[in-house]
């Protein structure tokens, strides 16, 4: 059944791309490997996956994306430092949909630019059904725009996206029948990064601080023998008294999230054990200067969605 899916795709790509030059927009997760991969055994060697930093990764993302890539696809792909530009974008956005609006017009921007340097015509993206049917596609209310969906200016690329009715437990079975290495089996992470981790401003110290959270939050989650769908820290603008010593304390607040789900349009809490929370927020508010409050979210997909913004 998969074999059939997968050679749907691959036809579907040699249609709509046909000879011309192509760009790959990969971020290290699943969804843009798989279509960028099976784009590049449909088109051979018109296609160029394309990695672009926007300094809102994970700690270590962008090393282990860049290995990834050089290993698939060679002298065929290339990545691009656009981290300032991000940050200078997001700055003084606080609002989550307009935050995500201009990530996603940054994104159109720097792969335009590449596209224009290798005289590439058409764009291939993980885009999949849950991105479309969240950004209001079809009749559906917007829950949130996904940062690859929707605002394509009318001079931009072909846009191609081989995995568009796909859901991420299917996208995941195509990887598995593949055989396709993704880098380890890791948990799902928003295109938009860090930034909607951050509720408000986005900030070079705030995305520093949320990134050492995350990574201790998914350090301690992993080694607790829980495996959730998705498992993350939030900063929110949150302030409240505390103790650190004997003084006084004015401090933020971490959230601490972790969901299971099987294709990312519901889902349940997880219960993570109180050992492995206990050691999170000690740490937390032991390493991270500013921080001395953390919270768990035990809210299921809905009425919350995974990510808080």
């Amino acid at each position: 059944m998969n074999e059939n899916v997968i050679e749907k795709i691959k036809n579907s790509i040699k249609e709509k791309a046909g000879n011309k030059r192509v760009i790959a927009a990969v971020s290290g997760g699943g969804d843009s490997t798989l279509a960028a991969w099976l784009a590049k055994e449909a088109i051979g060697e018109n296609l160029y996956a394309i990695f672009v930093d926007s300094g809102l990764l994970r700690s270590g993302e962008r090393e282990r994306a860049i290995h990834l890539y050089e290993d698939l696809f060679g002298k065929d792909f290339m990545w691009v430092d656009a981290s300032e530009e991000f940050l200078f974008a997001l700055k003084g956005v606080g609002d989550p949909e307009e935050k995500r609006k201009a990530i996603g017009k940054k994104f159109i921007e720097v792969f335009e630019r590449v596209a224009n340097e290798i005289e590439a015509e058409c764009l291939i993206q993980g885009t999949i059904a849950p991105d479309w049917i969240e950004s209001g596609g079809g009749s559906r209310d917007r829950i949130k725009t996904h940062h690859n969906v929707g605002g394509l200016p009318e001079t931009f690329l072909q846009v191609v996206e081989p995995l568009r009715d796909l859901y991420k437990d299917e996208v995941r079975d195509l990887i598995k029948e593949t055989g396709l290495k993704t880098k380890e089996e890791r948990q799902p992470f928003p295109g938009p990064g860090l930034a909607i981790r951050i509720i408000g401003e986005v900030t070079r110290e705030r995305i520093e601080v949320v990134r050492k959270a995350n990574d201790m939050v998914e350090k301690a989650v992993e080694e607790s023998g829980v495996k959730p769908w998705q498992y993350f820290a939030v900063l929110l603008p949150v302030k409240s008294v505390g103790v650190k010593g004997d003084e006084r304390v004015y401090g933020e607040t971490i959230a601490i999230r972790a969901i299971d789900s099987a294709d990312g349009m519901s889902g349940s809490f997880s219960r993570i054990p109180f050992e492995a929370l206990e050691a999170i927020s000690t740490r937390i508010t032991n390493e991270i200067p500013g921080i001395n409050r953390v919270v768990y979210d035990i809210t299921d997909k809905p009425p919350a969605t995974i990510e808080w913004e």
